[in-house]
């Protein structure tokens, strides 16, 4: 028996993750120009100028090996969240710091809770580790928290959460919150996944770390991907229980994070201008989108992030028919959602170009 044949059916039952092609790829293949990418969530202004500027100033340093701690970074953004250093863990986007916890508190066997169609990850991850999944259904296309706190079982180590949801934009509030933290035991790991959190205007949603104690095993995940514009630099946070993150730095390998994403993030921190920039030309894409999308005819579902999930018949021809016309957005059949397609929230001369062209594939 060869080595390809000892591999075992949890991972050979793996299906990869599906990323879209490059946006030059998709433009030589169709024969088109002048492309606009919404299918990532990523932010249509780009990155931090101050972002861009530390990152210019210091290319000359690339030689270097990063700082294995992210030293000054870690300083930064513990001053700024008000937690202590020891409480925060840095990793190549917060994909790594998902398998970093799997990896940490879960053995062959054991299960993890995640809602079903939340990020694809969470399943990816703990299959990867010989776990078992126990996906609990949406409702109303949000966490159903209630559902989720009975499917806990004396096998269950970690519970997924995403608050607002991949790909739904939807969120938990507090008072269901609060209710579930109520049974949650300190056996179970927490994660909850804040990747969107900066968009959410909802007063009545929770943020996580307000309710970090040193008794419960809270782990927070957050990125500069999104609102940063940092995404090409892959670089995420987590702010847990200092033994908890302990735990994780134990299995972290060296130099995680490169040189680059540390500069890039801790200037970007700083960078209030871009962030509140970033804020206003979401919140009012948002509006514009969710008012064309109604004068369509089309169902969508309310989002606190930066991106909607639209009910448009047949998700993956749409997708198709779009791709054609030069406007790349996310077909959800992975998610289970084969009648929808996920739009990010761009510039206003993004947002009617697909409107524009959404409106004539329906016409026709």
């Amino acid at each position: 028996m060869n080595i390809v044949d000892q591999v075992p059916d949890y991972i050979r039952s793996l299906i990869p993750y599906a990323p879209g092609k490059p946006i030059e790829e998709v433009e030589r293949e169709y024969g088109i120009e002048g492309s606009v990418k919404l299918a990532s969530n990523e932010n249509p202004l780009g990155p931090s100028p101050r972002a861009v500027k530390a990152l210019q100033e210091k290319l000359h340093q690339l030689h270097l090996y990063p700082d294995g701690d992210c030293f000054y970074l870690k300083q930064g953004l513990a001053a700024k969240l008000g937690v202590s250093q020891e409480q925060l863990i840095f990793g190549n986007g917060s994909n790594e710091l998902i398998e970093l916890a799997v990896r940490t508190f879960m053995r062959p066997g054991d299960e993890a809770v995640m809602a079903g169609q939340a990020f694809v990850i969470y399943r990816l991850v703990v299959q990867a580790a010989g776990g078992s999944c126990n996906v609990v259904p949406l409702k109303n296309f949000t966490h159903d928290l209630e559902a989720m706190a009975r499917a806990i079982t004396g096998r269950t180590r970690i519970v997924f959460l995403a608050n607002p949801n991949n790909p739904t934009g939807t969120i938990y509030r507090r008072k269901e919150w609060e209710g579930f933290l109520e049974r949650i035991t300190p056996e179970l790991l927490l994660i909850v996944d804040e990747a969107y959190f900066e968009y959410v205007t909802d007063p009545d949603y929770p943020n996580s770390l307000s309710y970090h104690g040193e008794s419960g095993a809270l782990l927070t995940l957050r990125t500069f991907s999104k609102l940063y514009g940092l995404a090409g630099l892959r670089i995420g946070y987590g702010v847990g229980p200092k033994k908890v993150v302990d735990l994780m730095h134990r299995v972290r390998q060296p130099f995680n994070v490169n040189a680059a994403a540390q500069w890039a993030a801790l200037a970007a921190l700083e960078d209030h201008e871009h962030v509140m920039r970033s804020l206003k030309v979401n919140r009012e894409g948002m509006g514009y989108l969710n008012e064309e999308i109604a004068k369509l005819g089309l169902e969508r579902i309310p989002s606190q992030g930066n991106f909607i999930l639209i009910r448009v018949g047949d998700g993956q021809t749409v997708f198709n028919r779009l791709l054609k016309r030069g406007v790349i957005v996310r077909p959800m059949g992975a998610y289970n959602f084969p009648e929808y397609i996920r739009v990010t929230v761009g510039t206003a001369k993004e947002n009617s170009r697909f409107i524009n062209e959404l409106n004539n594939i329906i016409k026709d």
